[in-house]
């Protein structure tokens, strides 16, 4: 089991769910990214999403797109960000899972890419644009090196497609909660209980939610149903929100909190 896997299985044990942030590796800078994870792991996440910057991200709001492309601008990539999370495991042990499109990953190299990712303490990928009939290299790649590799569900999503979905995910699987992209302030759909159950029976890998969540009431009312919280735009906006500001990471940071804690009670 790696880092992710261990952090259900306690969670479970506790009866508890998990807490998933989500922010843009580089944005402000990656010192702060450093700093951010750091911060969120003493807050109450119990995995961290980063978020590897790209031109065109077509799963995400204007929120997310604005935060890559002022990390594109500043010249972040995968490889450094890669360094960053190397230079996190220095100081840490929280889960961390790379969001990334496969762009970048096509043109680092996928054997490369899961290599470096290893040996940089990465615990999982998501790649929003890589369904699973033709991720079979990736996969096979990653879970020799005991990687997870997140698929994503929907409200849009077959039975027989949904079975595909679980059988290749490793960690655990995304649920994204509506149609469209990611995007903070989006009313949540209570249809979706059935759903997000109906994926549970299916298997024992925890299920987790994400897209429109942003509100400490939203984050505890999906946990009630899924195995897991994953909140990205809301977090992001207080980011830009404090950018420049000296006490950033505590502001941002005391935010996380505020979602965090209502899976924690």
């Amino acid at each position: 089991m790696n880092r992710i896997e261990k952090t259900f299985k306690e969670l479970k044990r506790k009866k508890k769910k998990a807490f998933i942030p989500f922010i843009t590796a580089g944005d402000p800078n990656l010192k702060t990214t450093e700093e951010l994870v750091l911060s969120f792991e003493g807050a109450g996440a119990d995995i961290v999403e980063l978020g590897v910057p790209f031109s065109d991200p077509l799963a995400d709001g204007p929120t997310i797109q604005a935060s890559s492309q002022r990390a594109l601008k500043k010249g972040i990539n995968l490889s450094k960000i890669l360094k960053t999370v190397a230079q996190i495991r220095c100081k840490s042990q929280v889960p961390i899972a790379l969001m990334t499109y496969y762009n970048p990953v096509f043109y680092y190299g996928e054997d490369k890419f899961i290599r470096d990712a290893k040996a940089s303490g990465v615990d999982g990928i998501i790649i929003p644009d890589l369904p699973p009939e033709e991720a079979k290299t990736l996969i096979k790649a990653a879970r020799k090196r005991d990687i997870s590799t997140v698929f994503f569900l929907a409200p849009t999503t077959t039975s027989r497609r949904m079975k595909q979905i679980v059988q290749a995910s490793t960690g655990f699987i995304y649920y994204v909660s509506m149609t469209g992209v990611t995007g903070a302030d989006k009313q949540f759909s209570s249809e979706n209980a059935a759903k997000i159950k109906a994926a549970g029976k299916l298997t024992a890998k925890p299920v987790c939610v994400g897209f429109g969540i942003s509100t400490p009431a939203q984050a505890k009312a999906v946990a009630k149903i899924a195995d897991g919280v994953i909140v990205g735009s809301a977090i992001v906006k207080q980011i830009d929100k404090n950018k420049g500001k000296k006490n950033l990471v505590k502001n941002v940071t005391r935010f996380v909190w505020t979602l965090s804690r209502g899976l924690k009670d």
